[in-house]
């Protein structure tokens, strides 16, 4: 199989590029360096010339507070380029796979969403990943819609290393404990990905690390893992008020994998140590 891989500059593209060429797959890594999503003709310019048998779009507009101010602009990268891969793939006849966000949903309540219950995206990121799958929808039969969360990875700015460093100055830190939801460790996501892509196994699926936590308790785990002392004070999301709304329910329900038989992901837990690893590991041998 030939896959292309957009976003690769970021967290879950890079793995995944690293993780298909180890099983031996052509894997091609794209970035905005190569095409802009925003540019439809140049989209399906290149698509045509490489010719993937599948795409895994990990590309996205992601800035969630600036894109209250930068509606068009979002919209344009996360609906609009979403849809011109799409377009490129049915033209082709490649299968898509769509990375979306636990933010489609209204972000209340206790229970685990599941991939059917009702969208209402609180915020204009969450709208423009809904309008991506859409779109998705839309346009293709062969395709997976993949809804993620509370993502980190080697490559790139995440939850782990900002309580990492701050820790290094502070020995306390409030932090958020009224949103729930699960850590993703984008290596282990990048294996589910993986063995997904290679069958015609197509639908909408929630994948996480198992396990549900607040972000307080994400930041308490880090500092136990990583050996360091900053004590963590939860405090609520009115403490720390945001331009775009966050939700307060991210809990995804992984039933869709079971029904499947696809592997669910390791514990949170366990990611967060592995990736503690990795992290002194790179450091180390710079």
């Amino acid at each position: 199989m030939k896959i292309l891989v957009t976003g690769v500059t970021g967290q879950l593209g890079h793995d995944c590029v690293k993780e298909l060429e180890d099983r031996g797959f052509e894997a091609c890594g794209v970035s905005s360096r190569d095409f802009s999503l925003t540019d439809q003709a140049a989209v399906r310019s290149f698509l045509l010339a490489y010719h993937p048998d599948a795409i895994i779009h990990c590309a996205a507009y992601t800035a969630v507070d600036r894109a209250e101010d930068e509606v068009e602009q979002c919209m344009a990268v996360n609906e609009g380029g979403t849809r011109a891969l799409a377009e490129a793939c049915r033209e082709i006849g490649a299968k898509m796979l769509y990375i979306s966000t636990d933010y489609v949903f209204p972000g209340n309540g206790t229970e685990p969403y599941e991939v059917d219950d009702e969208k209402d995206p609180q915020n204009v990121y969450g709208r423009s990943k809904l309008a991506g799958e859409q779109a998705v929808r839309e346009l293709l039969d062969a395709y997976f819609i993949v809804r993620i969360s509370w993502v980190f990875g080697l490559n790139g700015r995440n939850f782990v290393r900002t309580m990492l460093q701050l820790s290094e100055t502070h020995d306390m830190l409030t932090v958020v404990d009224d949103q729930i939801g699960s850590p993703t460790y984008t290596r282990d996501l990048a294996v589910l990905l993986a063995d997904m892509i290679q069958t015609n196994a197509y639908g909408v699926y929630h994948a996480t690390n198992e396990g549900f936590c607040s972000w307080a308790d994400f930041a308490r785990e880090i500092f136990r893992q990583a050996g360091r002392d900053t004590v963590v004070t939860p405090v609520p999301s009115s403490a720390y008020p945001t331009r775009a709304a966050r939700p307060k329910n991210s809990r995804l329900s992984k039933k869709s994998l079971d029904q499947m038989r696809f592997a669910r992901l390791p514990r949170w837990q366990d990611a967060v140590g592995r990736y503690l690893i990795e992290l002194g590991t790179m450091k180390n041998t710079k």
